[in-house]
């Protein structure tokens, strides 16, 4: 039997005169949802109010967006005759599960997402992919009990890693830095969780592989274990391969166009760091497209547009770098797995994926790994961890009343605290850890 991958969880009537498609109607639920504008509030990779040309969430969901709408475009146009190709989800659907990727980030990004972890160590951890999951489908209200009541298919789009926190920690338990003597500082690198959903989050995830053959379920959130490291899973649907190679773009692309921009990254670090030969897939396709032009379409030409040239320049070798991606991508396939939804996957060739590869890792080691980065969000992980803990102290004390309300409904969940979090803009968070520690900061007619 097939699989009605437009179902929902909460059945749902359209109203009359409603042409919309199930695509359409998921959609219109996450534009219009709490989550999604506060991704206008959380950071990328800098800090809000550095610079006033920045990409925040927000920016960059609109990029993956795009991104991953080009992708499906370029797999329909040059894979016409593929099996798979009927199998493409239509750009609403990929722009919709594009949107959600990111919105279980806390506020500070990864930094946040470290340090809510360590709060929650023994309460089930966090970890943002499985926070979205959540928000998604519990926390939302746009449905009874099911947040925004998302088709099966959306669901499984948006479910990058299939399988619970529980299966994929192996044991490891964040503690605190032993190094420092006076202060209490968690230990980031055991904080840093694995790439899950959520153990509270188990009986979504099971609704929505239920149709699958035991076979297909079994290897599709098999967890391959590496001794002191998390767990991790080997295989993302049809859809949400699309969108994450669409993130992978934007993060290797537009975050370095950013670096860039913001002279965080010079020339003579860029070339200490990149081997010319990485980037010979995208020299040969513009000598390709472009013939007679080698000279300013070889290495040292390219290199000279992105960083001493116009601006106009770089902003066209960054949007060539992104078309090079996108008309290069092709469909693949997991040996393993026979449902279509699961079997096949978007992937780059063998010689062009070097280039998005040492454009990510330049991104993260200049830029994410410097010091200035560092330093912020470390500063961002200890107000997170400081409100918290205020939180959890006295939670009828210090809780939003409706918050505390759910609190007690739930049994005094930690989780309920941790969403809350969670749920914060960068903004929001510094404006509560001012209200607490800052002795001239606050007031009683403050909105908490």
């Amino acid at each position: 039997m097939s699989i009605d991958w437009n179902e929902r969880q909460e059945p749902s009537s359209a109203s009359t005169g409603d042409p919309r498609s199930t695509a359409e109607v998921d959609f219109s639920r996450i534009v219009h949802s709490h989550a999604f504008r506060r991704l206008q509030g959380k950071t990328q990779i800098l800090n809000l109010g550095d610079s006033d040309f920045y990409r925040t969430r927000l920016t960059h969901t609109l990029e993956v967006a795009q991104i991953a709408s080009g992708l499906v475009l370029s797999l329909r146009h040059n894979h016409a005759n593929h099996i798979a190709n009927k199998y493409l989800p239509c750009q609403t659907q990929v722009q919709t599960i594009s949107y959600c990727h990111d919105l279980g980030h806390p506020p500070f990004g990864h930094g946040g997402e470290v340090a809510l972890n360590y709060c929650m160590r023994n309460h089930g951890g966090f970890e943002g992919n499985g926070q979205t999951l959540r928000l998604i489908s519990r926390l939302e209200k746009m449905s009874k009990n099911h947040g925004l009541n998302f088709t099966r298919r959306t669901l499984l789009g948006t479910l990058k890693y299939p399988a619970p926190f529980s299966k994929t920690n192996n044991g490891n338990q964040p503690v605190l830095n032993a190094v420092p003597t006076a202060l209490q500082l968690i230990d980031r690198e055991s904080a840093k969780p694995p790439k899950c959903y959520l153990d509270s989050e188990s009986d979504i995830v099971e609704w929505v592989l239920s149709p699958l053959s035991a076979s297909d379920r079994n290897e599709f959130t098999r967890v391959t274990a590496k001794e002191g490291k998390s767990g991790k899973t080997s295989y993302k649907s049809f859809d949400c391969s699309i969108m994450d190679l669409a993130d992978d773009i934007a993060y290797g692309v537009h975050d370095f166009e950013d670096a860039i921009a913001l002279n965080m990254v010079n020339e003579q670090q860029f070339r200490a760091f990149v081997k010319p030969e990485q980037f010979q897939s995208f020299i040969d396709s513009l000598n390709q497209q472009h013939p007679g032009k080698q000279n300013s379409n070889g290495f040292d030409g390219i290199v000279e547009h992105l960083f001493t040239g116009e601006a106009n320049m770089r902003k066209m070798r960054i949007s060539q770098l992104v078309h090079h991606f996108i008309s290069s991508v092709y469909i693949a396939e997991n040996g393993g797995l026979s449902e279509p939804q699961l079997r096949y996957k978007a992937a780059l060739p063998s010689h062009v994926m070097p280039l998005l590869n040492c454009l990510k890792s330049f991104v993260f080691e200049r830029v994410i790994k410097s010091p200035g980065v560092q330093q912020l969000e470390f500063k961002g992980q200890k107000m997170v961890v400081s409100v918290f803990e205020v939180l959890q102290s006295e939670p009828q004390s210090f809780l939003p009343e409706a918050t505390y309300k759910t609190y007690m409904d739930a049994g005094e969940d930690m989780r309920v605290i941790c969403d809350h979090i969670a749920g914060m803009t960068d903004n929001y968070l510094m404006k509560t850890y001012d209200r607490l520690f800052s002795p001239r900061m606050g007031s009683i007619f403050d909105r908490i």
